[in-house]
């Protein structure tokens, strides 16, 4: 209640209401806040690509692995959802970035980049709930990844050649938010991802 974070914070009733009307705009605020601190470590490794395929596969295994390395952000995001998450924030522009690039170039044989954004967002939140409470599913993202890649007509050794490539490290988020949350959950999940990376 927002009783709870006017405590927290130390703020008086009114300084919370000039910023937020309820708590869900706080937690939608914070949760947009939180993605986009990702994607200022995540992004500039996609540039380092110029297939819009293969952006959209590192932008998506990194955004997910920073998720499990970060479960309570990651629980977090799932809980609160993509519309409070990512809608216009830079997970949105970016993947739309790379998806209408894509189409552009006839790379993916794709019409409608609206679409298409919205079936990878929709694997990108499945995808970090499933690999957050089914650890034992440890090639889900490629699996995903490979399927989204086949239904924008990539052929098929292609497609599995992309959604299973190795990528550089994302590293730590250094971001105000991120900086705050416990570093014990961080050294479980490298563990758990480098696992996954190892065996792909």
């Amino acid at each position: 209640v927002i009783e709870d974070f006017i405590a927290a914070a130390g703020v008086a009733r009114g300084t919370f209401y000039n910023y937020f009307k309820t708590t869900s705009e706080l937690l939608a605020a914070v949760a947009g806040e939180l993605s986009d601190e990702v994607l200022d470590v995540v992004d500039p490794i996609v540039l380092q690509f110029d297939d819009p395929a293969m952006r959209i596969c590192a932008g998506t295994k990194l955004y997910v692995d920073i998720a499990t390395r970060y479960p309570t952000w990651g629980t977090f995001l799932t809980r609160i959802g993509s519309r409070h998450a990512v809608r216009g924030k830079l997970l949105d522009v970016y993947l739309t970035r790379d998806v209408e690039l894509g189409i552009a170039t006839s790379r993916l044989t794709v019409s409608n980049a609206l679409v298409t954004r919205d079936i990878i967002l929709g694997s990108i939140f499945f995808g970090i709930e499933t690999v957050l409470t089914e650890p034992s599913h440890v090639h889900h993202i490629e699996e995903m990844l490979y399927t989204v890649l086949r239904g924008m007509g990539l052929k098929e050794r292609e497609a599995h050649k992309i959604a299973f490539s190795s990528l550089p490290h994302a590293g730590m988020v250094s971001g105000p938010i991120f900086s705050a949350l416990l570093s014990a959950p961080v050294d479980t999940g490298e563990k758990k991802t480098t696992k996954r990376t190892r065996k792909s």
